[in-house]
């Protein structure tokens, strides 16, 4: 969990226009913060399994949000994966996966 200062620094930080909270930009920021104090965290207490937990749920959701923002807003994606110094998600996998989600569709209908 962040604390009120570190999160308002990490908003001011990553915000598009100057009233934005909950833009995917600053969600996926608010996200790495909170996975780089569990990544400490987990170093330390290597044992506890509840904090893992949390750490994949976070993991996943800052996947997914990217995976949205990629779609949407691509200039913006690659913007915010450089200042986050991410691994940007190759075009290959997401070509991949995009294939895979309509094959599994076309499937099911």
């Amino acid at each position: 969990m962040l604390d009120k200062k570190t999160k308002e620094k990490v908003i001011a930080k990553f915000k598009t226009h100057p009233n934005d909270t909950g833009s995917s930009e600053v969600q996926i920021a608010i996200l790495t913060e909170e996975i780089k104090q569990l990544t400490d965290h987990l170093k330390i207490h290597k044992k506890d399994q509840s904090s893992r937990r949390g750490l994949l749920r976070k993991v996943s959701e800052r996947r997914r949000l990217l995976k949205f923002l990629d779609r949407d807003n691509v200039a913006s994606y690659t913007a915010l994966v450089t200042k986050l110094k991410l691994r940007k998600i190759p075009a290959s996998l997401t070509a991949t996966l995009k294939l895979e989600e309509e094959e599994a569709t076309a499937a099911a209908a």
